[in-house]
């Protein structure tokens, strides 16, 4: 059995579990398992310029690959600033490893330069948390740690290590699996229940499959689609489910929610049974619960028992891995259902479809954001990832963007996180190599970590942000505008930088677009040259997203258009 440093040991066991590459910024309490880094070079090193970008990009390459993602940190501020993706991918579900720096065991509590409660910070958003006592418990917890964050549903672990066990010298005796207890995920569904949920399915006249998150990171989406392929159920997408269906599946009705279609959203409001895969119920998807699927019976299968009956009552609850699940209700299914049931159910739906599409007004005099969502799509569909930050972009995105797989639409869904797109995309790129990157973010979003232009130009990671830039905090704006009569207070960004200056001095390139012609060219132009990229793409400053549902509305009340009366 080899004796080695604890900083040794984080490095070795990161060559145990295949990990290629970590996302990271050094400091003091971390510094020797940098110094370790710097010896070995098992794995890549990609230097963020801030905690946060480390952990969004350790976040966008596990959303894009499916691995663990991994993040290195200091302490003190370096925890506090990483906190924010730690809490991104906590909301979503990402499996991420972060592992931080603390201060000397003998000073944890004297208030030591840099010291922070890092447990008791992170303790709330990550799946669950370690501070390392001993050297000897190091490898270990470092199994674990990723063992929790890959299994059950999925999310970040975080490892607080001190920095004299890290000089500490012990045996590494890294194990070769891991039996835990107290925690042993369910992936195989009672039969029971499996049975019952497809007699309901089979006597139900007004069904819907509810698509959610969980879904893609079970890997179920192939058999999502057979399922409502074969039975001729319509669905529906939450935002994190989006490409959990061909956008041209003739049964798929788009997103539903906040801002979801009007077919989605008066699908789930009439369902008389509600086939939920693995979405949370969240507040953006329901609305007004009272009011929420009022009239349906609800199935839900998820691998989180605590997801199940937390917001709604759920009338066939099914623990399990859905594509578990899946693979015993499919055969059961197709003895028992008959698509021609379905028929008038999907003819009032079609006719909701046609009463209110999704659409927008399109201009020749002002670049209107849902075309340039439409035009990216017509281009990179089914060859690029899309990562977004937080907005109106992010909405545009959801509804315009024609996504044809699972995991090629990276976007912060639970938490919201403005700057989340770059980084994130950085992390994309270094995972899928092969495909385009592209951030569509918006001009106060790509402000927040900017200074990442730096790290996808030094590690070669060519990533297009193409910025829908209204000169405002847009959705914010949208808000003032419905329900605030119109006081845009904070939220006017017409002082901006030069975004093609900025590019250009990071070492990118930079492209300003007023015109449809200029912004094909643009994207064209930074497809070609696979450099870093902005495109300032200056767009319709008052355009709304829409639908909308007002918040705590019920989702059949929506705002379906918007007429100024000035």
């Amino acid at each position: 059995m080899q004796k080695m440093s604890g900083a040794q040991m984080v490095v070795e066991a990161m060559k145990k579990e295949g990990v290629e590459v970590v996302f990271g910024y050094p400091g003091g309490a971390i510094m020797n398992v940098y110094d370790e880094i710097y010896k070995h070079r098992y794995f890549e090193h990609i230097l963020t310029r801030h905690e946060q970008a480390a952990v969004h990009a350790a976040d966008g390459y596990a959303r894009a690959t499916g691995k663990v993602g991994v993040a290195f940190v200091t302490s003190g501020p370096g925890l506090t600033n990483a906190i924010t993706g730690i809490a991104t991918a906590y909301m979503d579900s990402i499996p991420l490893v972060v592992i931080s720096g603390q201060v000397p065991l003998s000073v944890i509590g004297t208030d030591a330069f840099q010291e922070i409660d890092a447990t008791g910070i992170s303790r709330p958003c990550t799946k669950h948390n370690f501070l390392v006592k001993s050297v000897d418990e190091l490898p270990f917890i470092i199994k674990e740690a990723f063992y929790i964050a890959r299994t059950g549903r999925p999310g970040p672990v975080h490892i607080d290590i001190p920095k004299d066990v890290t000089a500490q010298i012990g045996e590494f005796n890294y194990p070769d699996e891991i039996k835990l207890e107290t925690y042993k995920p369910t992936y195989k569904g009672n039969m029971k229940q499996i049975k019952k949920a497809v007699d309901a399915i089979a006597n139900a006249k007004k069904p819907v499959f509810y698509l959610g998150g969980g879904i893609v990171k079970s890997g179920a989406s192939q058999l999502v689609r057979e399922l409502v392929s074969f039975s001729g159920i319509p669905a529906v997408e939450t935002l994190m489910a989006r490409g959990v269906l061909r956008y041209d599946d003739p049964y798929l009705l788009g997103m539903v929610g906040m801002h979801g279609t009007y077919a989605a959203n008066m699908a789930m409001s009439e369902a008389d049974l509600l086939i939920a895969l693995g979405p949370r119920f969240d507040d953006r998807v329901t609305g007004k619960l009272s009011e929420f699927a009022k009239y349906a019976k609800i199935i839900h299968i998820d691998i989180d028992p605590s997801s199940i009956g937390k917001l709604v009552h759920v009338d066939y609850p099914i623990v399990g891995d859905i594509k578990t699940v899946l693979e015993n209700l499919l055969p059961l299914s197709k003895k028992k259902i008959d698509k021609s049931r379905y028929e008038s159910w999907n003819s009032i739906l079609k006719r909701y479809q046609e009463l209110h599409p999704l659409t927008y007004e399109d201009s020749d005099e002002v670049l209107k954001p849902e075309w340039i969502i439409q035009r990216v799509g017509q281009k990179l569909k089914g060859k690029a990832r899309i990562s977004t930050d937080v907005g109106q972009h992010q909405m545009w995105t959801a509804q315009f963007y024609p996504f044809t797989r699972p995991n090629e639409f990276i976007t912060s869904g639970g938490l919201g996180t403005m700057g989340f797109g770059f980084p994130a995309a950085i992390g994309v790129k270094r995972g899928i190599q092969n495909e385009i990157s592209v951030n569509i973010s918006g001009d106060g979003s790509i402000l927040m970590n900017i200074q990442e232009l730096i790290t996808a130009v030094e590690y070669r990671l060519p990533v297009i942000n193409i910025v829908l830039n209204n000169h405002y905090l847009g959705m914010v704006r949208q808000w003032q505008t419905f329900f605030y009569d119109k006081r845009y207070a904070e939220t006017d960004l017409s002082m901006q930088p030069d975004f093609v200056k900025v590019a250009e001095s990071f070492g990118g390139v930079g492209y300003r677009v007023k015109t449809k012609e200029e912004f094909d060219e643009a994207l064209d132009d930074a497809i070609s040259k696979n450099v870093v990229a902005i495109i300032d793409v200056i767009v319709d400053r008052y355009e709304n997203v829409l639908p909308m549902v007002p918040a705590g509305g019920s989702l059949y009340n929506m705002l379906l258009e918007y007429k100024d009366e000035e």
